[in-house]
């Protein structure tokens, strides 16, 4: 989507997407990609996700980027957190706090360097289909050997083109192929055609 839409959804607080809990996927998985404490996150497009607060207690740095100021700021101001601040070479924002990092900007464009673990959950899904391989190819160069990602889709009868979008299985096996990935839990919402899924995915090592 372009900028501005998401712009004016966080300034107009239309953010149904954020949850006010731990995603119960991210508890229940996080361990399959045998995660090390010492090991850097990656966090796409992470809004103002508590899901920040649970990994940092498990790990010693915790990157979440995210194009909205507005959503950074919350994310601090509501967690009673005082970040230090300061505006990188790139034109990014960087805001840190303990093991947390959240760099406010551009996904593509932001200076990082392939990650050991990713945690992507309102990523993918908030691209639209013409951004989608722009987005998998750029996650696929920041993923380190022997890195892994646990990825989160939705998938619904989509009526419309706005996010978050519907994500098939065959998108992921054909987004991530010659990467050894694995489903690890299918959750279908009572009516049998909504639901969410959980993926393994891991990089060759080098």
């Amino acid at each position: 989507m372009e900028q501005e839409f998401w712009h004016q959804r966080w300034a107009e607080n239309q953010i149904g997407f954020h949850r006010d809990t731990v995603h119960p996927m991210l508890i229940r998985h996080w361990p399959s990609l045998a995660p090390q404490s010492d090991e850097t996150v990656l966090v796409p497009l992470c809004g103002k996700s508590i899901d920040l607060n649970w990994l940092a207690e498990k790990h010693q740095h915790v990157i979440g980027v995210e194009l909205s100021e507005i959503a950074v700021r919350a994310f601090f101001s509501e967690n009673l957190y005082t970040p230090q601040v300061y505006r990188a070479p790139s034109g990014h924002t960087h805001y840190c706090f303990d093991e947390l990092e959240l760099i406010n900007g551009d996904f593509f464009t932001a200076r990082l360097s392939p990650m050991p673990l990713i945690y992507d959950r309102a990523a993918l899904v908030a691209m639209p289909p013409a951004m989608r391989a722009q987005y998998v190819s750029h996650i696929r160069t920041l993923l380190a050997p022997g890195g892994r990602l646990l990825l989160i889709t939705l998938f619904y009868p989509q009526a419309d083109d706005t996010p978050p979008f519907s994500i098939d299985a065959s998108v992921v096996e054909e987004a991530f192929q010659g990467l050894d990935f694995r489903l690890l839990e299918t959750h279908t919402e009572p009516d049998g055609e909504r639901g969410e899924q959980a993926w393994l995915i891991k990089a060759a090592a080098s």
